[in-house]
C-alpha cells in the first residue's frame, strides 16, 4: 500500500508553501516550484485506488472517466472563473482537485487547491491567470494517464 509523505497538506497532498499574498500565487517561482515538487501522475496513489477498489477494473474506469471528462471539467471551470460566478467555479475546482488527487495527479490537485484559495478569496483576476497553467497541468496529467495506466492496463 502507498504511504502518505508526511509534507502532506491537509487534504492528503503534498505541501508546497503557499505565499502570504494571494497576489503571489500565479508567481512564475511558485508554479516553478509546484513542477519540481509534485509529479504529475503518481501511480502508488493508482496502486492504492486499484487495492480499495478490490482490482485493477474500477479504477481504471474511473481512470478512464477522468481523462474523458477533462475537457468538459475544464471549459465549466474556466466559464465560471471568466464569469466571476463564485458557486460554479468552487463547484468546478473542488471536483477537479479531488478527482485529480484520485487519480495521482497531484500537480493539478495543488494547483487547484492554490486556485480554490484564490476564488474563495474573491480575485477573479488572478483566477484568470491561473487557468493557462491549469490548462496545461490538466493536459499533461490525462496524457500521463492514458500512457502510463490506462493504456498499459487495457
Amino acid at each position: 500500500m502507498h504511504t502518505p509523505d508526511p509534507s502532506a497538506g491537509e487534504k492528503g497532498i503534498p505541501a508546497v508553501p503557499l505565499p502570504a499574498a494571494a497576489g503571489g500565487l500565479a508567481d512564475a517561482g511558485i508554479l516553478q516550484e509546484l513542477d519540481e515538487l509534485l509529479p504529475l501522475v503518481d501511480s502508488g496513489i493508482l496502486e492504492d485506488l486499484e487495492e480499495q477498489l478490490d482490482g485493477a477494473e474500477l479504477a481504471l474506469r474511473f481512470a478512464r472517466d477522468y481523462a474523458a471528462m477533462w475537457d468538459q471539467r475544464y471549459s465549466r471551470l474556466a466559464l465560471a472563473v471568466e464569469n466571476q460566478d463564485r458557486a460554479s467555479a468552487l463547484d468546478a475546482i473542488i471536483s477537479l482537485r479531488i478527482t485529480s488527487a484520485m487519480v495521482g495527479g497531484l500537480r493539478l490537485a495543488r494547483l487547484a487547491e492554490m486556485l480554490e484559495t484564490v476564488i474563495r478569496q474573491g480575485d477573479f483576476g488572478q483566477g484568470q491567470a491561473m487557468m493557462e497553467r491549469v490548462a496545461e497541468h490538466g493536459d499533461r496529467t490525462v496524457s500521463e494517464l492514458q500512457a502510463n495506466y490506462i493504456l498499459k492496463n487495457e
